[in-house]
Parts: C-alpha cells; sequence; structure tokens
C-alpha cells in the first residue's frame, strides 16, 4: 500500500514539474529572482491542478473520430 502511494505522489510532483518546465525554462536566465519566484508563483495553481486539467482535456477530446458533414440538399443554393 506504502508503494502505490509513493508512486501516486511521484507521479503528482512529476506531473507538477512538468507542467512548469515552460516557465522556468523562459525565465531560469531572463529574469531577476524577484520576478521569477512571482511567475513560478503565478503558475503554481494551474501546475497543481494538472490531473484535473488532464481529465478535462481527455473528456472533452474523446480521440472518436467526428461524424462527417452532412450533404448538401439538392437543389439548395451554392
Amino acid at each position: 500500500m506504502r508503494l502505490i502511494f509513493t508512486l501516486l505522489v511521484i507521479a503528482y510532483l512529476v506531473g507538477v514539474g512538468v507542467t512548469l518546465a515552460p516557465t522556468i525554462k523562459a525565465n531560469w536566465n531572463t529574469a531577476p529572482a524577484s520576478q521569477f519566484v512571482d511567475r513560478i508563483v503565478a503558475d503554481l495553481p494551474e501546475a497543481l491542478s494538472w490531473p484535473a486539467t488532464a481529465f478535462r482535456s481527455v473528456r472533452d477530446n474523446p480521440g472518436a473520430p467526428e461524424k462527417p458533414a452532412a450533404p448538401p440538399k439538392p437543389g439548395a443554393a451554392e
């Protein structure tokens, strides 16, 4: 049971790191420390909620092909 919990915590923290990686990469050498921390703190709520964001993106885009559009009605002006 501890192993499962540990793996879940590790996966969650890796997801947080992956979500914050673009911000860290963009600001590591270019921004002063105070702006760097401000940007990390601003992106932290989104990073901490990455499981919900991933679930919503999967739910909204299930990957199934869309239905083809209906053919135009005959006699309709084009």
